[in-house]
């Protein structure tokens, strides 16, 4: 039995995905293949990709940036805590071409937050509240943070998001007083990437007694971690978000359980390729 599986999303050509799935797939004698979706060099639409993964007998696709939102209105179904967040990051095709759409990104990203030991929930900055941000938010506020002041390009968008977990939106001339006062800060927005160079906000506002998360994890160690840590803050890197999200995506795509710390070793074999 084998599985065909792919990642659609924008500027995702160093993503550590399809290695994590293949080398858990060969770990546990399955065959397994892992397509990257460019959009940036792919000349289709969300829309037809989602066709073709009917079409073509795909097993199912991960969805990453910028589509984790728009997939919703392409899909059959939508699991129940999916629709909750309003962002689907996998999406699991069955015999007859129907498609499903769950999020792993949430539990991966409270699974990482665990790992910040002893860290201030109390007052939380979040950049971002597009797909990944709806997931990481849902997962702050159920981790314990009390007060979660959530920032976007789209006032909207924020306002959206922040009555759906129970936060607050603020403006960006409110944020530099937002960090002064934050225990945590999250960047959930592209900003970072190497498709995307630079910080979200000014690093120079970090104080040593807050910790900085990022989900992104190419670069693994984002300039805005790297001013963070040079500050003295506490940091959690995007690897835990995407080793935990990857780790409940194959379970969906295949029905197999996988070994968290074997995907975690993959993870880090793919950084070094």
């Amino acid at each position: 039995m084998g599985f065909q599986l792919g990642l659609i999303g924008a500027g995702i050509d160093g993503s550590r995905t399809p290695f994590m799935h293949e080398q858990e797939a060969l770990a546990q004698g399955t065959n397994l293949s892992y397509k990257i979706l460019n959009t940036d060099r792919i000349e289709a639409s969300l829309e037809e990709l989602i066709h073709w993964g009917r079409t073509l007998l795909f097993d199912g696709f991960n969805i990453t940036h910028p589509f984790k939102q728009d997939v919703i209105a392409l899909l059959d179904h939508v699991d129940e805590a999916a629709a909750k967040i309003g962002a689907v990051n996998t999406v699991k095709f069955d015999a007859n071409g129907l498609a499903t759409g769950y999020n792993t990104d949430y539990s991966g990203y409270m699974a990482g937050l665990k790992s910040l030991e002893g860290a201030d929930l109390s007052t939380v900055v979040q950049i971002g509240a597009g797909g990944a941000g709806s997931a990481v938010a849902q997962a702050l506020v159920d981790s314990g943070v009390q007060d979660l002041r959530i920032l976007d390009l789209s006032p909207e968008r924020a306002a959206s998001l922040a009555e759906q977990v129970g936060g607050s939106a603020i403006t960006p001339e409110e944020l530099e007083g937002a960090i002064v006062q934050a225990s945590g800060l999250v960047n959930c927005t592209p900003i970072g990437m190497d498709s995307h160079p630079g910080t979200p906000v000014d690093t120079g506002l970090l104080r040593p007694d807050m910790w900085v998360s990022d989900v992104i994890y190419f670069p693994l160690e984002t300039q805005l971690l790297r001013d963070a840590k040079a500050k003295g803050c506490a940091t959690l890197d995007g690897s835990r978000m995407a080793v935990g999200q990857a780790v409940h995506a194959f379970e969906i795509f295949t029905g197999q359980s996988a070994d968290p710390e074997r995907m975690l070793e993959a993870f880090r074999l793919a950084g070094q390729r």
